[in-house]
Parts: C-alpha cells; sequence; structure tokens
C-alpha cells in the first residue's frame, strides 16, 4: 500500500493537512463543533479566570489525533486575548530546551505543548515547579560543584496534549488543574464542520453528499476535511463543480474507503482473517504477515478502528472476527467460527494465552 493511499483516513496530520486546516480551524470557543461537555467546562474555566483576573488552570488534553486538540489550544489563546507558543514533547530532548522556552514567555501567554508524554524525564521533572510555582532551577557546574539557581518566570497556562493518557506520570497528569478527553464525533456534528469547511473552500457542498463524507471519515474532523478534499477535486475534474452524492460515492469509490471508512489496508486485514484464518483466533504477527505489513503497522494503524468499529475482537489467543466483520465483507461464517467471547477460554474453562 503506497503512504498516499495510507493517508487518505489516516488521523494523523501531514504538511499539507497543517497548512489548509489552519485556513479551517474555528477561532472562537462558540464556534467549535462537536465536545459540548469539553467546550462547556472549559468555557467555565477560562471565563472563571478572567473574572477574577488569573491565569487560568494548566489544561491537559487526550484523545486520538484529528479531534481538535490543536484548534482548542489556538481558541484558549484566542478568548484569553493572549499569544500562543506552540512546541512539543520530542522537540524538549533537554531541561535546557523547557528552561529556554519557558523563561522567554511573557504574562498569561499560553504554551501548548503537543504530544507531552514523550518529553525527557528531566524537562518534565523541571515542568513540575513551573507549572506550581513558575520558577525553574537551572543547574550550573556538573557533579558535586553544580548549583540549581532559581529563575522566577512569568505566569503561565500550560495546554498539553496527548494521544497516550496512560504514559503520563500521575506527578503530571496531576498539576492540571482542567483535564479534558475529546471523544470522537457523531455524524452530525461531522456534517456541520463539513457544511462549514465547504462554504470556506467556496465548493457547493449538497446535504446528501456532506452525510456521504461524514458516515465514512471514521468519526474524525481531520479525515471529514481530507475527504471533502478530495471529493472537490473529483468534482472539479469529472463534473462540474458541484459537490453531489454521485460524485462524492464515486470519489470516495475511487479512493476506496468504503462505506464504513475501511480503506484498502482495514479490508485486506479482514479479508486476510476471514478467509485465510476462518475469523481467527490468529496472532498478531501471523496476520500482518499475510497481509505483507509488519505488526506495528496493523497494530497501530488498522487494528484500533477494526476494533472501535466492531469488526475485530482481540482476546488472549488472538484476533477474532465479529460476526459484523463477515457481514460487512459479504462472506458466511463458518460453523466453527470463533466469535471472541469462546475463544477466551479453553475447554478447562481456563484463560488461553495469547498466540
Amino acid at each position: 500500500m503506497s503512504e498516499h493511499e495510507r493517508e487518505l483516513v489516516s488521523p494523523d496530520a501531514d504538511g499539507d493537512d497543517r497548512a489548509i486546516e489552519g485556513a479551517l480551524r474555528p477561532k472562537r470557543l462558540e464556534d467549535f463543533v462537536g465536545q459540548r461537555r469539553v467546550r462547556e467546562q472549559l468555557s467555565l474555566v477560562l471565563r472563571s479566570a478572567q473574572r477574577r483576573g488569573r491565569t487560568p488552570d494548566h489544561v491537559l488534553m487526550s484523545g486520538p489525533p484529528g479531534l481538535g486538540k490543536t484548534t482548542l489550544a489556538m481558541i484558549i489563546a484566542a478568548e484569553l486575548g493572549a499569544s500562543l507558543r506552540i512546541t512539543s514533547g520530542p522537540a524538549i530532548e533537554r531541561s535546557g530546551d523547557l528552561a529556554a522556552v519557558l523563561s522567554t514567555l511573557h504574562e498569561g501567554e499560553v504554551l501548548f505543548l503537543d504530544e507531552i508524554h514523550r518529553m525527557a524525564r528531566p524537562a518534565e521533572e523541571m515542568l513540575y515547579v513551573a507549572m506550581e510555582d513558575f520558577r525553574v532551577d537551572v543547574m550550573v557546574g556538573k557533579g558535586p560543584g553544580a548549583t540549581a539557581i532559581p529563575l522566577d518566570i512569568a505566569p503561565f497556562t500550560l495546554v498539553g496534549a496527548t494521544t497516550r493518557a496512560g504514559l503520563l506520570p500521575p506527578p503530571l497528569r496531576d498539576r492540571f488543574g482542567f483535564v479534558a478527553h475529546m471523544d470522537f464525533y457523531h455524524p452530525e456534528e461531522l456534517e456541520t464542520i463539513l457544511n462549514r469547511s465547504a462554504g470556506l473552500l467556496g465548493v457547493d457542498l449538497h446535504p446528501e453528499a456532506a452525510r456521504e463524507v461524514a458516515g465514512r471519515s471514521r468519526g474524525t474532523p481531520r479525515i471529514a476535511n481530507r475527504l471533502l478534499r478530495r471529493v472537490r477535486d473529483y468534482a472539479e475534474v469529472h463534473g462540474n463543480g458541484e459537490l453531489s452524492l454521485e460524485v462524492a460515492q464515486a470519489a470516495l469509490q475511487l479512493y476506496e474507503v468504503d462505506q464504513q471508512g475501511l480503506d484498502r489496508l482495514d479490508r485486506a486485514v479482514l479479508y486476510a482473517l476471514l478467509r485465510r484464518f476462518r475469523g481467527g483466533p490468529v496472532g498478531l504477527s501471523t496476520l500482518a504477515v499475510s497481509v505483507g505489513e509488519e505488526s506495528e503497522t496493523v497494530e497501530s494503524v488498522a487494528e484500533p478502528f477494526l476494533v472501535r468499529s466492531g469488526f475485530i475482537a482481540r482476546t488472549p489467543r488472538g484476533r477474532v472476527a465479529t460476526p459484523e466483520a463477515w457481514s460487512h465483507m459479504g462472506l458466511t461464517p463458518p460453523p466453527d467460527a470463533a466469535f471472541g467471547v469462546a475463544s477466551l477460554f479453553d475447554e478447562a474453562g481456563q484463560p488461553t494465552t495469547d498466540q
């Protein structure tokens, strides 16, 4: 599978996505679609801090990529009337890197730290003090003669984002005053996002086409906007520029994104599981070899959506296809097909081990 084919329904952003998303992102909290509970809670935090004349509590946002964590960070800065400083966990390799960023912050500024769980441990420990006391301890010298010089920094608001909340150490997680978990979007919410994006892009999106694209977007706004651009391209080349239902269906068929949002790799995994292994259970490495991919690719790229959509169940013995997978692929399961729960235990009723 080519990189381009996989990127179409990947929740991660490439350079082109980031450039286009900048124009499509809402600028205010009231314009942000979806995540209703998070919006209400965040609005309360920001308005309360503004009335008290204080910087808001630090904010941690967790959830899969493509759901709007970066957008919300930008909105927080806009709502506060403050500037936004953006960096990422992988870019903070040493405590000195973090000290250099923190020491240049202005009072009330918002620091957005993406993929915060990937920050180096020494920098992480420095961040503890910075978040609580607005101070960093700069080490001068090495060995027994090293001296810690305290350096006061301006009060700021840290907005951390992570796709792996479980990797955050408890001391860091506990220092955030507000923690929000981003959920996948409903199709109706994605339709609203698509209609707004179509207006900004200057294209005529029919309601039926918006519904079709939303249903194939995996509950992720980034994927919805990406599919919208591909449908637009198809309409400009093969049609009159209008994004009708027929144009949307033809474009998505060309890009091999089916009605459930499955792409070529997803269907290859399901096909191998159903036809070659009779629905499983089968080990991850064996399944990956059968589709010509690395185990990590199958586990991190294809499997999360297949499990969330109810097509695959993960059991101690391996991956098992569900009845929904057989139905979606138009196949009839054999009489002895395992459906997840039955494969959790052996004949003696003892838990089995993973393959």
